[in-house]
């Protein structure tokens, strides 16, 4: 299924094969959280902006329109109208940071609807049951996040729940995946380390779970508050004991600049709602480094927000049209600035790609990492 066509020290560029076609490592998910992407971005717009895989999220779909709505539709591919892969991320990151009220036990979590306030129970077997409804192509297995900083002894014991439940998803899994109703028999999943920044529990958990011989594996609990440095030292040390012949897949990273280091460091999926969160606020990517387009300076620009970029938006529109649009509060300025973000980061990876094809990553590194981390 995961095969590294070439690799640069640790970086890899590969070839991930799934049901819904074949992933291009390095690779950047788009995320549509709801299956949609904020800023009126759909699933058709994203193959214009380069996008292999788009992600959405077990827990908002849950509590609405439900799973259950959701396979009735047909799953979220045809929902969608997306034919390329989804990943569904467990909901265990959003159950453990919007819940207010939750009430963790050995079988799951008990916690509120934050839409709500209707309780809920979710454990490791509702997590793959209600991702089997909505069919993505790869389904995340529900863990425990804990919050950083955090004790030693809580997180040795989180460790230790977090594969245990990895077992039992891994064996729901397997039987939802042989049902007759089952939407899609091929649903892979995913194992997600954790451990906190504590270098010995996260290399002992990674150790545990990639026995248990999964699809691919996740670093998580990382990019919440810790300084950048810390998480590459994580990685460094997670990643020698992450399975070579699996894709390796870094959860809610980040900024391009992170995207860099962590490739360097042998990841090979990415996520963040950064580029798209960023746009609906007018803070916006481009290859000399980061602008603020609604900046008094763009008013009269005629100029595109890059002139080295072919998305859509650049192509065809004007800084200053596109700061007018976002101070008029009109929903046009949000949806082709997330366009342009979107093409930017799916067009990094791409060009990340084609370096590690050259032999040259090293080089763009250092050429790219100071202008792309840089506020104009």
């Amino acid at each position: 299924m995961f095969k590294i066509l070439k690799q640069e020290n640790n970086a890899r560029r590969g070839e991930f094969k799934t049901v819904h076609g074949t992933v291009q490592t390095p690779a950047f998910m788009n995320v549509a959280t709801s299956a949609a992407i904020k800023g009126g971005v759909s699933a058709l717009d994203l193959k214009d902006l380069k996008c292999q895989v788009m992600l959405c999220n077990t827990y908002h779909l849950h509590v609405r329109p439900g799973d259950e709505v959701v396979k009735k539709l047909g799953g979220l591919h045809k929902m969608t109208n997306w034919d390329r892969p989804i990943l569904t991320d467990s909901g265990g990151f959003q159950v453990f940071s919007l819940a207010a009220l939750r009430k963790i036990e050995e079988e799951g979590v008990t916690f509120a609807s934050h839409v709500d306030g209707r309780k809920i129970f979710m454990g490791p077997e509702e997590s793959m049951q209600i991702q089997s409804n909505l069919g993505s192509t790869i389904a995340m297995a529900f863990d425990e996040c804990v919050e950083n900083p955090a004790e030693y002894s809580y997180s040795f014991e989180s460790c230790k729940r977090t594969t245990r439940w990895l077992k039992r998803c891994k064996s729901e899994m397997a039987r939802l995946n042989s049902l007759e109703t089952t939407i899609n028999k091929n649903q892979m999943l995913f194992g997600i380390n954790q451990g906190c920044t504590f270098k010995d529990l996260r290399t002992e958990h990674m150790k545990e779970i990639a026995e248990l011989d999964l699809n691919g594996y996740a670093i998580g609990g990382l990019a919440v508050g810790e300084p950048a440095e810390v998480m590459y030292d994580i990685i460094e040390s997670v990643e020698p004991f992450m399975p070579k012949d699996k894709p390796r897949y870094l959860m809610g990273v980040g900024t391009p600049v992170n995207i860099l280091e962590a490739v360097e460091r042998g990841v090979d999926l990415f996520d963040c709602v950064m580029p798209s969160r960023n746009a609906r606020h007018g803070h916006i990517f481009t290859s000399k480094g980061i602008i603020n387009v609604m900046n008094l300076k763009y008013e009269t620009d005629t100029s595109p927000i890059d002139e080295n970029c072919n998305c859509p938006t650049c192509k065809n529109f004007s800084k200053g049209y596109l700061r007018h649009l976002l101070k008029a509060n009109e929903m046009l300025g949000q949806r082709l600035l997330v366009m342009h973000n979107l093409y930017f980061y799916n067009n990094l990876l791409e060009e990340i790609r084609l370096a590690l094809d050259n032999g040259t990553f090293a080089q763009y590194k250092k050429e790219k990492i100071e202008i792309l981390g840089r506020r104009i």
